[in-house]
């Protein structure tokens, strides 16, 4: 196990005037999450109205092996694992190895609910910095290097896909070869835009800089213009401690990245090979991570919708028609509604801390001394004894 640097990215001093509060915690609506799950259970109803036939199923389901079920959840549980320890190891321990848990599953459960071109990672920041008692500010900065680390990890994935191509299908032939030509200019164009991320995150944290100036000099932007500059001053001290971290550093947490996303891919793979194996697999493991890097461009909360479509394209044409519904909805029960069911569990949990820590600071004014030196509570009592007298 890496061991936990002696220095992290967040050790940059950060004045409170900069940071938001973590109690400024921003409300979702109820509506969010139950619009995201109303619409995908609303194209999984049509994915399985075209496609279900349930002799054919009952076929396969009879043949189905529960040991590649069983790892399908123990890769979504690897899932969590990776990236909560990922947030633990790169806080320099400030966080817990639990507090990353939570911290991730607020990640997961935030992208569900958010468009997927917006992601998670800015409520994700609020969470973490209330639930672990953070600056706005560092936990930016943590969310900031995971970030960077899954682009790098972005630029790894897409050439390997393009160049798998040369070999096996890996963009749907469904697709047409005008729609291949749109995926292949996608992941292009997403490569591009991981270079330039690390890029200027890394080296040329100005061009950011510019970037966030020329956007807050337009009218309607341009009240926001101030604290943009001030977060933009405390990004680039964050930059600079970033680049002096030592290599096994950037190493262990990339490897961290990998165990993660690769996890992702797995619990995809396992569940359809649970019921059919006859297929090529190596080919199924490059069109999971293609409909995954896809569906980050989505627009709906989490991708909902639009993955199961992805899916029927990417994953339909490899398995029997009749199994396509099956294994997208268990698929889609382990890696996107549980995660919505995590979303409560985080939410009772930060209303019992929040109701802790209220009635710990109230136990403790009453504790504190008053100026006579007496326990608080006892002088109140002497003060309504002798209103009494």
């Amino acid at each position: 196990m890496p061991q936990t640097p002696s220095t992290s990215i967040e050790n940059t001093e950060t004045p409170p005037s900069v940071n938001s509060s973590p109690d400024e915690l921003p409300s979702i609506p109820v509506w969010h999450a139950v619009g995201a799950v109303l619409l995908s259970v609303g194209v999984l109803a049509l994915i399985a109205y075209l496609t279900f036939d349930a002799s054919v199923f009952w076929a396969y389901a009879g043949r189905a092996n529960a040991g590649w079920l069983a790892l399908a959840v123990a890769a979504v549980a690897a899932r969590v694992v990776f990236g909560g320890w990922r947030l633990s190891y790169i806080s320099g321990g400030r966080i817990s190895f639990e507090g990353g848990l939570r911290g991730q599953l607020a990640w997961d459960f935030f992208s569900n609910i958010t468009p997927s071109a917006i992601g998670g990672a800015p409520l994700a920041t609020f969470y973490v910095a209330r639930d672990v008692d953070l600056r706005i500010g560092e936990t930016t900065a943590l969310m900031l290097f995971s970030m960077l680390l899954d682009q790098l990890w972005f630029a790894v994935t897409i050439p390997a896909l393009l160049l798998a191509t040369v070999w096996m299908p890996v963009f749907p032939e469904a697709a047409g070869w005008i729609g291949q030509w749109v995926l292949a200019t996608f992941f292009v164009g997403m490569l591009g835009w991981t270079v330039l991320f690390a890029y200027a995150t890394l080296v040329r944290i100005d061009v950011l800089e510019k970037a966030a100036h020329w956007l807050t000099s337009f009218r309607w932007l341009r009240r926001f213009q101030g604290r943009v500059d001030r977060e933009m001053t405390q990004l680039r001290r964050r930059a600079t401690m970033l680049r002096g971290q030592p290599l096994r550093f950037f190493v262990n947490g990339f490897l961290m990245t990998v165990g993660a996303w690769i996890s992702r891919y797995l619990s995809l793979v396992f569940v359809v090979w649970s019921v059919y194996t006859e297929l090529d697999k190596l080919l199924l493991i490059f069109r999971s991570a293609g409909l995954m890097l896809l569906a980050l461009a989505l627009p709906t909360p989490g991708g909902s919708g639009g993955i199961e479509g992805l899916y029927a394209l990417f994953i339909g044409p490899l398995i029997p028609q009749a199994v396509m519904a099956p294994t997208l909805v268990t698929w889609r029960v382990l890696a996107y509604y549980l995660f919505i069911a995590g979303g409560a569990y985080l939410t009772i949990y930060q209303v019992q801390k929040t109701l802790r820590d209220r009635k710990h600071k109230a136990d403790s004014e009453r504790c504190a001394p008053s100026p006579d030196g007496q326990p608080r509570e006892a002088a109140e009592a002497d003060e309504r004894q002798a209103v009494a007298d």
